[in-house]
Order: C-alpha cells, then structure tokens, then sequence
C-alpha cells in the first residue's frame, strides 16, 4: 500500500494538516480498501475477488437502499449507502489493480455526465419544469448513445441501444418501451392496453387447451407480463415499485394468516383451501388499506 494512503488510513484528529472531513473519511475509506486487497496483508478473502464474484453484492446492496428507503428508515438508509459506496470503491480498487482506472476516474465520468446532461444549469439551455428536464435528459442520453456508437463503428444506432440486459426483466422492459415510445411506437393512452392483456390473455388460454407446451406458455406470459408493464407506464405506475408493494402486502397478509392458525394451535398446511381462503379474507377484511 502507497505510504500516502497508509497515513491517511492512521490518520488521527492530531495529526498535522488534516484534510476536510468528507474528503478524509473518503480517502480512509480508499485506503482501506487497498489494505484489504493487499496480496501479502490483505484479507484472504477480499484478495480472491474479482468484478464476476462481487457483482452480485452490488446488485444486492442496491435493493437494500432502496428498501431502507421504502421502510422510511434513515439510520438504516445511512449503512446501507455505506454498502453501496463500498462496493463502488472496491470494483474501483480492482480496476486500478489492472490497470484499467482508478477511483478519481469513476468520479469525473459521473461529475462530467451530470453537467452535461444538465445544460440547463451548467449551460444556456433553458429547463423550467421536471418534465422539460427530463427531455433534456433523454435528449442528451441520445446524442451520447450517438457518439458512442460512432467512436465504435456501428453501422447503425439503434433506439434500444444502451439498455442493459443485466436489469431485472420487470424493470428492463419498462426501459425498453420507454425507448421504443420516443421514437412514437407506442399505444396513445391506456384503453388499447387493456385490450392487448384480454387478447395475451386469450393466448394463454390458447396454448394451454393445445397441450400446454412449457415453452410456449413461457413465451404467452412473458408476453403478458409485458403488456402489463406498459399498461403500467401507461398509468404513470412504476411496476417494479408496484410489485414490490403488492409482495409486502401478500407476506404481511399471509404471515397474519399464520399467526391465527398459531394462535388456534393449528397448522398452514393441514387447511383446506377453502378454510385458507376465509382466513385470507378475514385478515384482508381486517385492513384499513389493502
């Protein structure tokens, strides 16, 4: 580890020139992951990592902060940033460990994008409403898929181009429509929606009476499934947010529901269906809100 980054990592209060709060914790912070790296004094298990293997934390991390957010729980939403901020501190380690980029590099990309997706504030462009940003957004996004493309030799830019296949599919399909709908291949409202989920519905009932071939139907739900999501964007709901709503509600019922059992000395799973229902019902019945 570079004795610039092994002071700060001991830096204490006294120490002599001590450097802005924010900046110093970010820079402990950096240091530590380098310790933790260090193939001879590191941790066995930091050192045996790579971007495959820490990915999924990632992933994971970003879901914590978003449920911490959900729960309306600041101290939670403070560690879990932390997680957050760790994760892009230690795929920022890895790059520079291979020469690829260092942690400062990560920073001036993102402060470069937002001042120039932001012409509007760092510019003469003018943006006076949320929805005029978000043009303005979108509108620059294109231009730099545009550039992009152009730097690699695309023969063609496509409208899609840019959205990632490592999303989940819920959240991928919003992004998708949402791309196809500014270049105006899009239902005008939500009533002809509506009529696409009865005929994807009809799909499926389709495929079932011929046999229901597991494949088949996978393709029938998926397609129905993705009606959904624009019906969705259509109404201004955010799916992925809506689900998430609909499983707290369907646990907190059935966890309720077991609770009844419990209290009556009795078990899930020796019910009848129709005894489950009557319990659901009542536990539903017994919301303010569903």
């Amino acid at each position: 580890m570079p004795a610039a980054l092994a002071n700060l990592l001991f830096m204490t209060d006294e120490a002599p020139f001590p450097k802005p709060p924010a900046i110093r914790q970010i820079d402990q912070l950096l240091a530590i992951m380098a310790r933790l790296r260090d193939p001879e004094n590191g941790c066995p298990w930091d050192v045996k990592q790579s971007f495959a293997t820490i990915a999924p934390y990632t992933i994971e991390e970003a879901y914590e902060v978003a449920d911490a957010i959900e729960q309306g729980d600041m101290t939670a939403l403070k560690d879990e940033l932390g997680d957050l901020l760790l994760q892009v501190v230690f795929h920022a380690r890895m790059a520079e460990e291979a020469g690829h980029f260092v942690f400062d590099d990560v920073a001036k990309a993102i402060s470069d994008k937002m001042v120039s997706r932001h012409p509007h504030v760092f510019g003469e462009h003018q943006a006076d409403t949320p929805e005029d940003v978000k043009v303005t957004w979108e509108d620059q996004k294109a231009l730099e898929r545009d550039a992009k493309a152009a730097a690699n030799g695309a023969a063609q830019v496509s409208a899609l181009d840019g959205v990632t296949t490592a999303l989940p599919a819920l959240l991928r399909a919003e992004k998708l429509q949402k791309r196809a709908a500014r270049v105006r291949f899009d239902w005008p409202n939500a009533e002809p929606v509506f009529d696409k989920i009865d005929e994807e519905i009809g799909e499926i009932r389709e495929a079932m009476d011929q046999g229901g071939d597991p494949d088949r139907l996978e393709d029938e739900v998926g397609d129905l499934l993705f009606v959904v999501v624009n019906l969705a964007r259509h109404l201004s709901v955010d799916p992925e947010s809506a689900l998430r709503r609909s499983n707290a509600k369907f646990e907190r019922r059935f966890r309720a529901m077991e609770a009844m059992l419990t209290a009556d000395g009795q078990k899930t799973e020796n019910q009848p269906l129709d005894a489950l229902e009557a319990l659901w019902q009542a536990v539903k019945g017994g919301e303010v809100r569903g």
